[in-house]
């Protein structure tokens, strides 16, 4: 529409200005020395609410960290979309890595580097400033609601309440999510679902103390090499996951959707020179793409146990420890996972040391229906700016809150994200195109439009 695009292109400078200054915020949830910074982040994101047009905007403190509610209402009788994002981020570590300082934002090459950039900053403002783009053309033709939280990064542990004791505030007709990713700006796909989550830590314990590795070595069981020995054994020659039960509950995509599948253009070379690897790895007889989506994964995030200093130190380390992730497809419960990877680590615990491991987070798997008006309404929106219609994709990561938000809401979701997976997500040097920013700028209204006519409809 022309007078979004004179808008959006009068404007384009101070929507990434204002980008820029929200990713100088190291709002990370995980680290309590962070608390102040998150408030900050909070009031930043209120404020920018309500210059994009929101008429009520309120931080609703949690027992963690606040929740940002807005809301644009223009007529009870029309449509509402709620859309839901998060303000905070990861740890930036490893600090060391990083090409310039995580939360001073710069742009090389068209990306903006900094922590939060796609996850999700940089994706939650573009519904922001797409919402000042229908209020200052008067072209806003449904309601609008924005949830933004800021505990996604650590699983969301108070959301639920919140959802829970505000379910008037956040009825609405669909939910609206930009946490996902896209092929490419030249193949555009739609997530039509995430995995879920089951997150544990595993401790090993050995000797009382650590202990010279000469005197020692050889006569008492390592945990650094005990943990190794059990996390190799939680996959076989096939890469087939071997904890008992893992794949009970798993929903086996069907011919035609892995055929479906199937389609979406890759490139191996490309997949592996942007990486750095020689070759690639996983569970036999599925392809990259079904690995990455369709399929239940276990994955080591951090191993640690000894020293780890600068030098040499002949060690035997007392204790060991590992987080160990899961991520799960549709049927498997993040309950039922756990306690099966608890259970499993404790039941194969060597002899000559102890096994303890507990609960991080979880959450469950999400599949959004493809004949849904708001899918429809969204595969047409990025039609329309793309100029080619969105390739249906699973989508690998997780986004905890999504099954409770339709248990609770009784609402559906549907995924626009914009970033890529090659944006560097949880890692250092995390990136968001400065393009892809401003196509979801240009993208959003679209659905927000299509959305209404086809509510309207009765289709």
């Amino acid at each position: 529409m022309e007078s979004w695009t004179s808008f959006q292109e009068a404007n384009k400078e101070r929507f990434l200005d204002e980008l820029l200054a929200l990713l100088r915020i190291p709002s990370i949830s995980a680290k309590s020395e962070n608390q102040a910074d998150m408030a900050n982040c909070a009031e930043a994101v209120k404020q920018r609410l309500l210059e994009a047009g929101a008429d009520t905007v309120i931080i609703y403190p949690t027992a963690g960290h606040p929740v940002v509610y807005g809301e644009k209402i223009i007529d009870p009788g029309k449509p509402t979309v709620l859309v839901y994002g998060h303000y905070d981020v990861q740890p930036a570590d490893p600090l060391n890595l990083w090409n310039s300082p995580p939360f001073e934002p710069v742009i090389i090459d068209g990306k903006i580097f900094a922590r939060g950039a796609c996850d999700d900053k940089g994706q939650v403002y573009m519904h922001i400033k797409a919402l000042e783009t229908l209020v200052q053309t008067n072209t806003l033709g449904n309601n609008i609601k924005f949830i933004i939280e800021g505990e996604e990064e650590i699983g969301s542990p108070n959301l639920a309440t919140f959802i829970k004791e505000h379910k008037a505030l956040l009825k609405a007709d669909v939910i609206l999510i930009s946490d996902t990713s896209m092929l490419s700006m030249e193949t555009p796909s739609i997530d039509t679902g995430v995995r879920g989550l089951s997150y544990i830590e595993v401790e090993v314990t050995g000797p009382n103390r650590d202990l010279h590795s000469g005197v020692y070595g050889g006569a008492v069981a390592n945990p650094a090499t005990m943990l190794a020995k059990m996390i190799a054994s939680c996959h076989d020659e096939n890469n087939h996951i071997t904890i008992p039960g893992f794949y009970d509950d798993v929903l086996e995509s069907s011919p035609a959707e892995r055929s479906k599948l199937g389609e979406a253009p890759f490139d191996e070379q490309a997949f592996k020179q942007d990486l750095g690897i020689e070759s690639l790895w996983g569970e036999a007889g599925y392809t990259t793409n079904e690995r990455t989506g369709i399929r239940p994964t276990l994955e080591v995030n951090g191993i640690w146990s000894g020293y780890t200093g600068e030098g040499a130190k002949t060690v035997l380390p007392s204790k060991a420890f590992a987080k160990i992730s899961a991520r799960l497809v549709p049927n498997q419960s993040s309950a039922d996972i756990t306690q099966k990877l608890i259970n499993h680590f404790k039941s194969i615990a060597p002899s000559g040391v102890t096994v303890n491991a507990w609960e991080h987070h979880g959450g469950e798997p999400y599949l959004t229906p493809i004949d849904s008006i708001a899918y429809q309404a969204a595969e047409k929106a990025i039609a329309t700016t793309f100029g080619k219609a969105p390739i249906p994709l699973r989508g690998g990561g997780s986004i905890p809150i999504c099954a409770l938000f339709e248990q609770e809401l009784g609402i559906k979701i549907v995924f626009m994200g914009f970033g890529l997976d090659s944006d560097n997500l949880h890692s250092p040097n995390e990136k968001y195109d400065v393009f892809n920013f401003y196509k979801g700028i240009e993208t959003i209204p679209y659905f927000h439009q299509y959305y209404t006519e086809l509510f309207l409809k009765g289709e």
